[in-house]
């Protein structure tokens, strides 16, 4: 309308617009990618722009690779927080189009091989214009497992030579190689930030056909690699199989400062997350009582689990102890064992007084019900409002009586 674009032209400075899940459907991507250069080209007063979605369970962002230079330009935009769909989005972003940007907070899809014709490179013969010298803030959010992370990320962040705070979570896939420890990043990252006063993590490295040459540090000498550059509160923990040629490694800065908390193991180490809303478990050995017990209390205002894990339960006499999630909201069981539906949908192990959403295969939601006669899951179903399975399935005529809000 008139009245919004004059607005947007002299008056707005800060612009927040946040795409809500009932959003998302009807608004694609190529509308989504037309609305930013839109603002951008109309708003000469604009200094704060958050153009994001409000999930991490979506995959749709807008596309600034595919947007001509003259549709992207602000001479006045200080911070933008914006979810890409690529990492080449995030190098177009930081090209010179929005020259007086010191501020950027950027969430990627996923970062695989680039596209562009950016040199995202800085060599000691270069002059600076590559270096980012406005930045002073920089957080990067891509939960998809990355294998570009030393091809592309680092040498991004190595022109970032005035950066103050930097924000980083990431899940990389390395062949071949080992951990992203504290000894990595001052060598590779932080030695070029002589200004770095706040650093912000959650990194996530598995070593793929793991090398049996290579000798993985253990989890106390991945503490001390912190520690000895000044990063005393971190936590971490390792695992490595040597049979199956995998080595994985968590380390996160503390105290933790993401909502979303991503492949959990069975070396979990506990502590307290209470920004957690969004929790993922992933490991090739059995989860047991004692483990969800420890999540329950470890992450008490979580509202997403999802579960993956095709091992059955060894113990599960030890689940005496009854569990309770009193926020948990969605349930996925889609990839796991039986054992784990009985785990969490049983309520003589656990209670899920506000479960409404839950993902799971039809057949293991028949036999855990043992067809929808069992009574010993009706409390935590019993406000189900949404239950997605492995593919369509017929009623039967008790179902509606076991699920009442379906």
């Amino acid at each position: 309308s008139t009245i919004l674009r004059s607005l947007l032209t002299n008056q707005i400075t800060h612009l927040n617009i946040e795409i809500k899940d009932e959003t998302i459907a009807e608004l694609c991507n190529e509308n989504k990618s037309n609305i930013f250069p839109f603002i951008l080209s109309l708003s000469k007063q604009l200094i704060d722009l958050t153009f994001s979605e409000m999930t991490y369970t979506q995959r749709l962002g807008i596309s600034t690779f595919n947007l001509s230079l003259t549709s992207c330009i602000s001479s006045t935009l200080i911070k933008l927080k914006i979810d890409v769909n690529t990492f080449d989005d995030c190098l177009y972003l930081l090209d010179g189009r929005l020259e007086c940007l010191s501020i950027l907070i950027v969430k990627i899809r996923e970062i695989s091989m680039s596209l562009s014709k950016i040199d995202n490179t800085v060599s000691s013969f270069e002059s600076l214009y590559r270096k980012l010298l406005k930045l002073n803030h920089f957080s990067l959010i891509s939960v998809l497992h990355t294998i570009f992370y030393d091809a592309q990320v680092v040498p991004l962040l190595q022109r970032m030579t005035n950066l103050e705070e930097l924000t980083l979570f990431i899940s990389v896939l390395r062949s071949e190689s080992t951990y992203i420890d504290g000894n990595y990043f001052y060598d590779e990252i932080l030695v070029h930030m002589p200004r770095l006063n706040k650093f912000t993590f959650n990194i996530i490295t598995e070593i793929v056909n793991a090398n049996v040459g290579i000798v993985f540090p253990l989890n106390d000498d991945i503490q001390f690699s912190f520690k000895k550059r000044g990063y005393h509160q971190v936590g971490s923990y390792s695992d490595y199989n040597p049979t199956m040629g995998v080595a994985k490694c968590h380390v996160y800065s503390l105290p933790y400062q993401f909502e979303l908390f991503i492949i959990l193991n069975n070396f979990f180490p506990g502590g307290m997350f209470n920004k957690v809303r969004y929790l993922t478990m992933n490991d090739t050995s059995p989860f047991e009582h004692e483990l969800f017990k420890l999540v329950s209390q470890d992450f008490p205002y979580l509202e997403n689990l999802y579960i993956c894990n095709f091992c059955a339960q060894e113990n599960k006499q030890d689940s005496s102890t009854l569990i309770v999630f009193p926020h948990l909201i969605a349930l996925k069981l889609g990839r796991s064992h039986i054992n784990y539906a009985e785990q969490f949908l049983f309520e003589k192990n656990t209670r899920l007084p506000r479960l409404r959403k839950l993902t799971i295969n039809y057949k293991t939601l028949e036999m855990v019900t043992d067809y929808f006669t069992n009574d010993a899951m009706r409390l935590n179903c019993a406000n189900l409002q949404s239950i997605d399975t492995d593919g369509p399935f017929v009623r039967p005529k008790n179902f509606h009586q076991y699920f009442p809000l379906l």
